[in-house]
């Protein structure tokens, strides 16, 4: 195994983020589908995948890279909510928040010299813009809806689909799911 650096560390703590947002978004997608709206448990049930998928091809890039890779135990994560906006609004929350641990990844790796932990990050920042941006979209249009569910849902159908797999992902140990 190669020498533990700062990078190493917090790309293990990052598996544990990443891991317990998808629990996180597993709790919504249920809370969403007890609500009676498909359409959004439906998204979010995705989003749980997705996070799933991206503590996964850290793990895989730690077994590349012959570092010690281990299944972390996650945070606790809320399953009780009062309204839509309340789940979308924890959403952008938790995005804003890996958004800053993945720039903190980026920052450490690069201080280190570590230019393959870099470049791996690389697609996570741009994912991220991503994530932040759908997250922020859908609180908007969750408060223009003034409560009218329907519209969210018709929203959601429309405009956020699932495009596929990116194929410039990094790979996941175990397949992507």
């Amino acid at each position: 195994m190669t020498d533990e650096t700062k990078f190493h560390a917090l790309l293990r703590d990052q598996v544990r983020s990443e891991l317990t947002a998808s629990q996180q978004y597993l709790a919504v997608a249920v809370w969403l589908d007890g609500q009676d709206l498909p359409r959004l448990a439906a998204h979010f049930y995705a989003q749980a995948l997705e996070e799933r998928n991206h503590a996964m091809s850290m793990v895989q890039y730690q077994l590349d890279n012959d570092l010690t890779a281990t299944i972390p135990a996650i945070d606790a994560v809320q399953n009780e909510f009062t309204s839509v906006e309340e789940v979308v609004q924890l959403a952008l929350t938790q995005e804003k928040q890996v958004t800053e641990q993945i720039t903190t990844l980026a920052r450490t790796a690069r201080d280190e010299g570590d230019y393959l932990g870099e470049q791996f990050v690389q697609w996570f920042l741009k994912e991220q813009v991503e994530e932040v941006a759908s997250m922020s979209t859908l609180l908007t249009i969750v408060r223009r809806a003034e409560g009218n569910l329907f519209n969210i849902e018709d929203f959601v159908a429309r405009e956020m689909t699932s495009e596929g797999a990116d194929p410039t992902a990094p790979a996941v140990a175990g397949g992507r799911v």
